[in-house]
C-alpha cells in the first residue's frame, strides 16, 4: 500500500510552490488540461528552500510526492475550476550530476539500500515497449446482486479483485457476500486507465571499463510521458526504485527484481557527451592546443606501440574530431563523420588500431564482421518476455555508437546482405528498420573505421588495388578514405619494425618484472626500464585524449575560411581538367572527394581547436585525400592516372571502354556471319584498334563466365560463340 500524505507536508508544498512562482504555472496548466497535466519542479529549487525538505523526498519519495500532487490540485481548484478527478502530476527534473550526491548513481552501482529512494539514473535506451492501458482503479460488478464495487490497483502483475462485495454499515450498497461465495466481472467502462510504457536502459559504452559488459534496468513510464522514447536514445531518468519479487510457478522467491518507476524523463543531448573536465584538465587540453603541432602529438599518442602508419594514423587522429554535420536551409543533411577502410595485409596490426580507436573515442564500439549480422549492427525485433510476448526493437551496434566510431573489423568477412545493411547507416546516418510490423527510423549518427583484408589473401601489385577488396563498389564509394597497408621486404624498414616489436617485448616483460617487486634484484636496470617504457607511452594520456576530443567536439565548429575554400576549389578543378581527352573521358575525381576533402579540413582545424578552417587545413585534406586517391583509383600514380570508375562502378573507365568496342566487334562478327564467332576473330580486329590480346581474352573469360556469351559449336576445332542478347 502507499504511503499517505501527512497534511504538513502538503501545507510545505503549498508554500514552496507560491514562493517560487509556480502557482501560476499550475494555473496555467490547468486552463489548457488535459492537453497538458504535469508540473515540472526543479530539484535545486526545492534544496534552496529547504535542504530537510530535499532529502525527505530522496528518501520517502511516494509520501512526499503524494502530498505535492494534493497541494498542486489544491492549488489549481483555486485558481481555475478543475474536475475533482483531474490529477496534475508532480515531476522532479535536473537533479543534481553523477559525483555531486548520492542521488545520480550507475547502473552497475544499485544495491538494495537504494530500494524505495528517488534515484536518477542515466543511460542508453535498448528496448522499448508499445505504449498500453493499464488499469490504476478498476471497478468490479458482483454477479449476485450487480453492486459496483471499486478497488484501486497497485503494483501488482495481476488484478486485485474485491475480497467482498461492499456493504454498508447502513445496509446499503451490495451484498457483502465474501469473493468465494459470489463472482466478480471487471467493468472496463466504469474502470480508471492510464498509459503506460515498459523500456529497457544499459549503461552508456563510454562509461564502461575495458572488456565490462553493460548492465541494464527496466524502467516503466506513465501517463504523458510515455511514447517519447526510441531504441537508441540517451536518456536521464528520475524515479523511484522499486522491486518485486522473482516468481518460480506460484511461489515467490527469496530474490527480488528491481526496476525504476519513472517520475520525470531527460534527453541527453546529441552531442552533449556527460564527461566532466576538471580545471587542471582543461588547462592540459587548452596547452596541447597552443602547442607547435598538436596534430601531430595526438597522432604520435594513436597506438604507439605499432610502427610506422603515419598517413593512417594520421587519418585516423582527424576521425576523432570529424566535421561539421550541417541541416540545409531546405531540410537537407550533410553528415561531418569520415569514414576510413583499413585494407591491409596479414599481420600489420589493423585488428589493433581498431580496438586503440574505440578505447581513445568518447563513444567507441567495436564489433568483428565475422561474428555481426545486419541486425546485430543495426537494429532487431525481438519478441521475449520483456515485451510479454510482443515484438520489440533492439539497437545494434551502429546506434549505440551514435555520435561516436563504430570501428567494424573483418568487414569482408561478411555476408553480402549483412554489409548491405550499411549503405544508408553510412551516408544518411540513419537505420530504417521495418520488422514484424514494426516500422522506425533510429539514429546512427557515427563515423565508421572499417578494417578488412585483400581478396586473395596479400596484395598483388599487378592488379588494381579495387579489384582485390572484397567489398561491393557502392559499400567502398561512401568511405571518405581508404588506405591499402602492405607488407613488402624492405631492408631498412623491416628493421625497424623488428626493433619495435622486439624492444616492445621487453618493455613489457620488464614492466612485468617491475610490477612483480622484482626490481629490487642488483642486475635490474631501472634507469634503462624508465627509459624504454616512456618511448612505448603515448605523449597524450589515453584518458586526456579522450577528454581533449569531447571538448573539441562540444565547443569548436570551425568555419572555412576564403583562402580554404579557393585552394579546396583550385585543386578540384585542376584536377578534373587533368581528365583524358577522347569521346569517353575518365573522371579522375567527384564531387563525393570534394565533400571528404571539406570533411578533413574542419577536423583539421578541431584538432587545434581553431574557430576557422585556414589554408593550411586545406593543405593538409588535399595531402591525405592525394595519396588516398592515388592508391586505390590511380595505382600509386599522378592525378592523370585517376579513374574514379574505379571506385564507383568496380571497373575503370579505360576498360568499360574496352568492353565496349568488342561487344561492337561480336555484333559486327554476328551480322556477317550468323553462325557465331571466334575469339582469334575478335582479338584480330582488336588489335588494330590497339587492344592487345591479353586485355581481348581477359574481357572474353569475363563475359564468359558471366553468361554473356556463350559456344555453339566449333570451326576447324576452335569453338564458336554467339551474344545472349543477340539472339
Amino acid at each position: 500500500m502507499p504511503e499517505t500524505a501527512s497534511a504538513p507536508l502538503q501545507e510545505k508544498w503549498e508554500e514552496f510552490l507560491g514562493k517560487y512562482g509556480y502557482d501560476k504555472k499550475i494555473a496555467s496548466i490547468a486552463s489548457i488540461y488535459p492537453e497538458e497535466r504535469s508540473l515540472y519542479v526543479k530539484f535545486q529549487d526545492i534544496e534552496h528552500y529547504d535542504e530537510d525538505f530535499a532529502d525527505q523526498l530522496i528518501g520517502s519519495p511516494v509520501r512526499v510526492l503524494k502530498a505535492g500532487e494534493l497541494a498542486i490540485a489544491s492549488v489549481a481548484r483555486m485558481a481555475q475550476t478543475l474536475d475533482e478527478n483531474a490529477v496534475i502530476h508532480l515531476r522532479i527534473t535536473e537533479l543534481p550530476p553523477k559525483g555531486e550526491s548520492g542521488i545520480r548513481i550507475g547502473i552497475r552501482d544499485i544495491r538494495s539500500k537504494n530500494m524505495g529512494q528517488f534515484i536518477t539514473v542515466e543511460g542508453l535506451v535498448r528496448k522499448a515497449n508499445e505504449v498500453r492501458p493499464k488499469v490504476i482503479q478498476a471497478a468490479f460488478k458482483c454477479l449476485r446482486c450487480g453492486h459496483v464495487t471499486h478497488v484501486q490497483q497497485h503494483e501488482e502483475l495481476f488484478i486485485r479483485e474485491p475480497l467482498e462485495c461492499e456493504k454498508t454499515e447502513d445496509g446499503g450498497g451490495g451484498c457483502g457476500r465474501a469473493a468465494g461465495s459470489t463472482k466478480f466481472k471487471l467493468v472496463k467502462e466504469l474502470s480508471t486507465f492510464i498509459d503506460t510504457e515498459k523500456i529497457e536502459i544499459q549503461e552508456q559504452p563510454e562509461d564502461l571499463k575495458a572488456g565490462a559488459q553493460p548492465q541494464s534496468l527496466v524502467a516503466y513510464m506513465e501517463d504523458d510521458i510515455t511514447g517519447m522514447i526510441f531504441p537508441g536514445a540517451r536518456v536521464v531518468l528520475n524515479g523511484i526504485l522499486d522491486s518485486r519479487a522473482r516468481q518460480r510457478g506460484s511461489q515467490g522467491q527469496t530474490t527480488f527484481d528491481i526496476f525504476l518507476n519513472v517520475n520525470s524523463l531527460e534527453f541527453i543531448e546529441a552531442d552533449a557527451y556527460n564527461m566532466n573536465i576538471t580545471e587542471d584538465e582543461q588547462v592540459k587540453i587548452l596547452e596541447i592546443a597552443s602547442g607547435p603541432n598538436p596534430l601531430q602529438s595526438i597522432k604520435e599518442s594513436i597506438s604507439p606501440t605499432i610502427f610506422g602508419l603515419d598517413f593512417e594514423k594520421e587519418a585516423l587522429a582527424l576521425q576523432l574530431f570529424g566535421g561539421i554535420a550541417k541541416e540545409m536551409p531546405d531540410g537537407t543533411k550533410i553528415r561531418g563523420d569520415i569514414h576510413i577502410l583499413l585494407v591491409g595485409d596479414p599481420g600489420t596490426a589493423k585488428s589493433q588500431l581498431l580496438r586503440y580507436m574505440a578505447d581513445i573515442t568518447p563513444r567507441g564500439i567495436y564489433a568483428s564482421g565475422k561474428s555481426a549480422t545486419s541486425a546485430g549492427l543495426t537494429a532487431a525485433a525481438v519478441k521475449d518476455d520483456f515485451g510479454e510476448g510482443r515484438w520489440t526493437l533492439e539497437a545494434g551496434a551502429l546506434v549505440l555508437a551514435d555520435k561516436g566510431l563504430a570501428c567494424v573489423d573483418e568487414l569482408d568477412k561478411m555476408s553480402p546482405q549483412d554489409r548491405s545493411s550499411m549503405h544508408e547507416a553510412m551516408e544518411q546516418q540513419t537505420i530504417s528498420v521495418a520488422k514484424a510490423g514494426i516500422s522506425a527510423q533510429l539514429q546512427s549518427r557515427c563515423a565508421i573505421l572499417g578494417a578488412a583484408n585483400p581478396k586473395y589473401g596479400r596484395f598483388s601489385q599487378s592488379e588494381l588495388i579495387s579489384e582485390q577488396i572484397n567489398l561491393p563498389p557502392t559499400l567502398l564509394s561512401r568511405f571518405d578514405l581508404i588506405f591499402p597497408i602492405y607488407d613488402e621486404p624492405k631492408p631498412e624498414e623491416d628493421a625497424n619494425i623488428a626493433d619495435h616489436i622486439l624492444n616492445s617485448h621487453l618493455v613489457g616483460e620488464m614492466r612485468e618484472r617491475y610490477h612483480s617487486r622484482a626490481d629490487t634484484e642488483e642486475d635490474f636496470d631501472r634507469e634503462e626500464y624508465e627509459r624504454m617504457d616512456l618511448s612505448r607511452k603515448p605523449l597524450i594520456e589515453p584518458e586526456l585524449l579522450r577528454k581533449y576530443v569531447f571538448y573539441a567536439k562540444k565547443h569548436k565548429f570551425p568555419i572555412l575560411t576564403a583562402k580554404a575554400i579557393e585552394r579546396l576549389k583550385a585543386y578540384y578543378l585542376e584536377v578534373r581538367g587533368k581528365s583524358k581527352s577522347g569521346e569517353n573521358k575518365a573522371i579522375p575525381i567527384t564531387a563525393r572527394q570534394l565533400e571528404g576533402f571539406v570533411r578533413v579540413a574542419e577536423a583539421s582545424a578541431r584538432a587545434r581547436m581553431a574557430d576557422e578552417v585556414n589554408l593550411d587545413d586545406a593543405e593538409r585534406a588535399i595531402k591525405i585525400v592525394r595519396e588516398y586517391l592515388s592508391r586505390v583509383i590511380g595505382g600509386g600514380g599522378s592525378e592523370l592516372e585517376w579513374d574514379a570508375d574505379t571506385l564507383y562502378t568496380g571497373v575503370p573507365q579505360s576498360q568499360q571502354q574496352r568492353r565496349l568496342t568488342i561487344n561492337k566487334i561480336m555484333k559486327s562478327l554476328l551480322r556477317e556471319d550468323s553462325q557465331g564467332f571466334t575469339v582469334d576473330q575478335v582479338a584480330d580486329e582488336a588489335i588494330t584498334l590497339n587492344i592487345s590480346e591479353d586485355q581481348v581474352r581477359a574481357i572474353w573469360e569475363s563475359m564468359r563466365k558471366s553468361g554473356d556469351i556463350f559456344e555453339v559449336g566449333k570451326r576447324d576445332g576452335k569453338p564458336l560463340y554467339k551474344m545472349v542478347h543477340e539472339l
